[in-house]
C-alpha cells in the first residue's frame, strides 16, 4: 500500500504523515482515532474488514518541543518549484541554482535557492538574475509545514484538506 495517512494532534492540528499500516496500528491499539477514511477501500483480514484511513487523531496530545520545520533539501527545493527550472520551466537536467551566488556571499537558503536547469544555471553564471535579465518564475520562499503538507508533499489527499486549509495563516514550524 502506498498511501499515506495524515496525523492529527489532540487539537486537530497537523503533526505527520505516515502510512496506512501505522495508521491502522494506532487505531487498532486506540492510541488514536479514524477521523476520515477512503471510501469504497478496506483492510481485510480472515475474518474482519476495516476501512483505509486517511486522517487519524491521537487520543493523547503530543507536545512538540522543536519548531516543525520542512528540512532544506534538494528534493524539498525541486518539490516546492514543482520540479520545474524557474528560469524557463524545462524539466530536464535539474540543478540547484543560488539566486545571489555564494561567491557573493549568497547562502544555502530557502530564500535564496531555486531550481533551475543546467542551461539557464550557466547562463546566469556568477551573476544575480537582474544583471543578466532572467527573472525567475517566482521568488524563492521558505514553505510553513502545512502548506508543504498540502501543496508539496505529493501525498495530499481530499480528505487532508479542511485539516490543512483551516491553518493556512498559521505557519507551523
Amino acid at each position: 500500500m502506498s498511501n499515506r495517512v495524515l496525523v492529527l494532534n489532540q487539537d486537530y492540528s497537523p503533526l505527520a504523515v505516515c502510512t496506512v499500516e501505522r495508521a491502522f496500528t494506532l487505531v487498532f491499539l486506540k492510541k488514536a482515532e479514524l477521523t476520515k477514511k477512503i471510501t469504497n477501500r478496506f483492510l481485510r483480514t480472515v475474518s474482519q474488514t476495516y476501512p483505509v484511513p486517511a486522517v487519524v487523531r491521537l487520543n493523547r496530545y503530543i507536545n512538540v518541543p522543536y519548531k516543525r520545520n520542512v528540512v532544506l533539501t534538494r528534493n524539498n527545493i525541486f518539490k516546492r518549484d514543482g520540479f520545474k527550472c524557474q528560469y524557463c520551466s524545462s524539466t530536464r537536467d535539474l540543478t540547484l541554482d543560488h539566486v545571489l551566488p555564494r561567491s557573493r556571499g549568497g547562502k544555502s537558503t530557502w530564500k535564496n535557492l531555486i531550481t533551475a536547469c543546467k542551461r539557464c544555471n550557466a547562463k546566469k553564471g556568477d551573476y544575480t538574475p537582474k544583471e543578466v535579465g532572467m527573472n525567475p518564475m517566482r521568488e524563492p520562499f521558505k514553505p510553513s509545514y502545512v502548506i508543504f503538507l498540502r501543496d508539496f508533499s505529493g501525498y495530499t489527499l481530499d480528505e487532508w484538506l479542511p485539516f490543512l486549509q483551516t491553518r493556512d495563516k498559521v505557519e507551523i514550524q
